[in-house]
């Protein structure tokens, strides 16, 4: 079983920047394709983005194209998201999500992944 840990989340002001990560305690996330999602209150939860298995493609929501980035630090074996420019609208909470198997691209539902991290709240206000 595979238990999905994502840390990073804070508060911040508008314009500012955020890390999140998304490690898998002694396992590797080499194999997995990683997607993070968010939920804001009232709101479904939607794909931020993901990165593949297979050649580590990775796509983006339109509403963070250009400001969010993800990343695999193979060393640590985390996949990180950089979120720069934050606005109130990004404020939700940011889970990570692991798909078994490598496979080209990556899952834009939550249906694709297999296992899901608790979640942190990420708030962007000033």
């Amino acid at each position: 079983q595979l238990q999905l840990v994502e840390s990073g989340g804070g508060q911040v002001q508008p314009g500012g920047s955020l890390r999140l990560s998304c490690a898998a305690g002694r396992f590797s996330l080499d194999y997995y394709s990683i997607g993070w999602f968010r939920q804001a209150p009232g709101k479904e939860r939607e794909v931020v983005g993901c990165i593949s298995s297979s050649d580590d493609s990775v796509y983006y929501v339109d509403s963070v194209k250009g400001r969010f980035a993800l990343a695999r630090d193979n060393a640590k074996s985390t996949v990180s998201l950089q979120m720069n420019s934050l606005k109130p609208e990004d404020t939700a909470i940011y889970t990570c999500a692991a798909e078994v198997g490598l496979r080209a691209g990556c899952g834009q539902g939550e249906s694709d992944y297999d296992y899901w991290g608790q979640g942190t709240q990420v708030t962007v206000s000033s």
